[in-house]
């Protein structure tokens, strides 16, 4: 077989887990609540102070289903296609969220551009992110790796472990992954013990490393659920998972992050990830869950351009906590639906252009 090509019977979905699918669409909105409220509130005073970790639900997530999908079929489908298959899935958003970024940062109404900007630096920033190059020479972004979708820094170490899945992970035996998580995990105190306690990390150069050690256990960790069959049968259902998803979310602000984060990563996600894959969906939920969890890579790859700008705003403006309220309910609607119509008309179809045209 011509390994360069993508086999249209390779490509075949496998059967989804459709919880999981809709817990990785609560966790993109709750993120989306997080990155408003952290613009406006210190930790302490948000009440989502820690949904910032839903990124780690998703490394956790990508592990299992990347297994699931891949394990038996990427022998078959060779290096090549299986690259081909995830850029197809993964870059168009990339591309999307990079030039909102861009506009954003070119017609933000309330700041202009910023002094220093010269074209060819906002040139060479712009095809950095559409790169995934990591490039945090953004002063006044807090040198963002990617200073014009901040998100895409979590893409980037989704990238590298696709990369070394292809190349390593999925030929090892389930003993040395154990090992190589048990690795991953001290790595992740350490990060959290360096880091006074928090694994908010891995956005910007001084912690950029830090995303690697957050990617490297929960990928594993999702890739061992999948291989050692850690599957709970339960009854608890879509909305019973999701509450107890918004409860590490909603985890308050305080001296003991060092272990109530780590406890989450560690411990907590992979329970909810075994649990989901072995809940029963009611079918009046069903088709609930599928969209969610078709929306949630839009809605994470396209929101923070606006984020940008409500920032601008609210550091010009000081709104009281009636116009906040409204804002960020009305925003986060706002931004669930626009990030539908990058779904609808350009995502889906452009995927499915793409995948047509590499299958040949």
């Amino acid at each position: 077989m011509n390994t360069t090509e993508l086999n249209p019977e390779i490509l075949k979905t496998k059967q989804h887990f459709e919880i999981l699918d809709g817990l990785r669409g609560v966790a993109a909105i709750a993120i989306v609540v997080f990155h408003f409220m952290e613009i406006v509130y210190l930790p302490e005073k948000n009440f989502i102070a820690h949904g910032f970790l839903a990124v780690d639900f998703f490394f956790c997530l990508s592990g299992f289903v990347i297994a699931y999908a891949y394990d038996d079929r990427i022998g078959k489908m060779g290096l090549s296609a299986f690259f081909k298959s995830r850029l197809i899935r993964l870059h168009p958003m990339v591309i999307a969220g990079t030039v909102l970024g861009l506009i954003a940062f070119l017609f933000n109404p309330f700041t202009g551009i910023p002094e220093g900007y010269t074209a060819g630096k906002i040139a060479m920033i712009f095809f950095a992110t559409l790169l995934m190059i990591p490039n945090p020479v953004m002063a006044d972004r807090y040198f963002n790796i990617f200073g014009l979708n901040a998100p895409a820094w979590s893409l980037f170490w989704e990238y590298v472990a696709n990369i070394i899945y292809a190349l390593v992970l999925y030929r090892l035996k389930r003993s040395v992954l154990l090992f190589l998580a048990a690795i991953a995990a001290i790595t992740l105190c350490y990060v959290s013990h360096r880091a006074n306690g928090s694994l908010l990390g891995g956005w910007a150069g001084e912690n950029f490393w830090d995303g690697g050690a957050r990617i490297a256990y929960s990928f594993l960790a999702g890739m061992l659920i999948f291989r050692f069959n850690w599957i709970i049968k339960n009854k608890l259902g879509f909305l019973g998972l999701s509450a107890l998803l918004l409860l590490a979310f909603l985890l308050p602000h305080s001296e003991l992050n060092w272990l109530t984060q780590l406890l989450v990563v560690l411990v907590y996600f992979p329970l909810i990830m075994a649990i989901g894959a072995g809940a029963n969906l009611s079918q009046s939920l069903k088709a609930i869950c599928v969209f969610l969890g078709k929306l949630s890579y839009p809605l994470y790859m396209t929101h923070y351009a606006a984020m940008w700008i409500f920032a601008s705003y609210y550091t010009k403006y000081q709104p009281g906590l009636p116009l906040l309220v409204s804002i960020i309910i009305g925003g986060t609607a706002l931004l669930i639906g626009f990030a539908y119509l990058i779904m609808k008309f350009y995502d889906t179809p452009l995927r499915a252009y793409l995948l047509i045209k590499y299958s040949k």
